[in-house]
């Protein structure tokens, strides 16, 4: 298995699959993420800034065709998905309807209302979040709580789902997932990229807006959204 991605919830995905016995035959990442002192020291990582320029390292380096993507803003295109490399993402976010960034979809999902949101692992395709979802981890919103709980408990529901799904793909790559996963493509209304992150802004009067945008101690690590908030 390869993995591409950075942060804690790749490495930590890493180590469980070390753990469980699994092969991690590489790990793909920016420069700037380097492993951390608990990882093996002998997993190969290679730092790239477009996993796409490195597709046929993949090829050779994958033992058995399988990619896992978390905690990855890197874009998968037509060098690595004609490959016949199987590229599996975990998606902070229910599928079809909050494609895109994670932590602005959460966001609106929040100003919205919404009682529930989900992890979802789904296989990656030309689009962005619109291949078929294989897998999902729903949590609650609580109706008081702040972003910046939530988001963790999305992140432990992340690393939950994939753990969960790890010895199905791992006994059999073409697993075609859990009983009653939706395969329906995403439509573009469901889409939160970089104009969604602009648009918060006219929320501001908004009666959940403090609450839907209180990163607390996590705005550090989410400098686009904590400036677009400031903006």
């Amino acid at each position: 298995m390869i993995f591409v991605g950075e942060g804690a919830l790749l490495w930590r995905a890493v180590q469980h699959t070390l753990d469980s016995g699994l092969p991690v035959d590489l790990v793909c990442g920016p420069a700037a993420s380097s492993a951390p002192a608990a990882a093996k020291p002998d997993v190969p990582v290679r730092a790239v800034a477009d996993v796409n320029a490195v597709a046929e390292e993949l090829v050779a380096a994958c033992t058995d065709g399988v990619v896992w993507s978390l905690n990855n803003r890197m874009i998968f295109r037509a060098p690595v998905l004609s490959t016949g490399l199987r590229v599996l993402n975990i998606h902070h976010g229910p599928l079809p309807a909050y494609r895109g960034l994670p932590e602005v979809a959460l966001v609106y999902a929040m100003l919205r209302g919404e009682r529930e949101f989900a992890a979802t692992l789904h296989q990656v395709d030309t689009g962005i979040d619109t291949g078929p979802a294989l897998a999902a981890a729903p949590y609650p919103i609580g109706p008081h709580e702040p972003y910046h709980v939530v988001l963790r408990r999305g992140t432990q529901a992340c690393h939950q789902l994939f753990e969960r799904c790890l010895p199905h793909v791992a006994a059999d790559p073409a697993w075609a997932g859990e009983p009653g996963r939706s395969a329906v493509t995403a439509a573009d209304d469901g889409y939160f990229g970089r104009e969604a992150l602009a648009g918060l802004r006219q929320y501001r009067d908004h009666p959940a807006f403090a609450r839907a945008t209180d990163l607390g101690f996590l705005a550090g690590f989410l400098p686009e959204l904590a400036a677009a908030l400031r903006g």
